[in-house]
């Protein structure tokens, strides 16, 4: 990259760290009492899943580490949101699935931050929207393949 393109480099990044900040902010405030964003994002994740997932993928889906996404899952599982079991072959190896009240909970958030984010979108219009899409989408693919 050269000079004159580190302000363009420095400015983007910089919306997106202000916009992942207001944005956390505010879905925060919708949630339902008690679900904060790792739990709905965990649970969002494992409603789209067709499959049970070890913690270890979980915790490289979301770039966390393994300590810290236990201690969400276990908020989860203690909240009913989740099971956890043994997997029958290894047993120092462990599944996560979503539970019928996961899956309500996530629902009950989704209901929640739907009314924020659509007021957001229609703000800046739906055509504005459509087209930050595939730069964001790039974007998340490069900095994952960098990981």
């Amino acid at each position: 990259m050269s000079d004159q393109n580190d302000p363009l480099a420095v400015s983007l990044f910089s919306e997106i760290f202000m916009v992942d900040q207001l944005a956390r902010a505010r879905l925060t405030r919708a949630l339902p009492k008690g679900m904060e964003i790792s739990h709905f994002s965990v649970l969002n994740h494992l409603a789209h899943a067709n499959d049970e997932k070890s913690p270890a993928q979980l915790a490289r889906a979301f770039s966390l580490t393994r300590g810290a996404m236990t201690n969400t899952l276990h908020k989860l599982e203690n909240a009913g949101h989740i099971h956890i079991r043994p997997d029958w072959d290894d047993a120092r190896r462990k599944f996560v699935a979503i539970s019928p009240a996961g899956r309500n909970a996530r629902d009950a958030a989704i209901a929640a931050i739907t009314p924020v984010i659509g007021q957001v979108v229609d703000a800046i219009g739906v055509e504005k929207a459509r087209a930050a899409l595939p730069v964001l989408r790039e974007l998340r693919i490069r900095l994952a393949s960098d990981s």
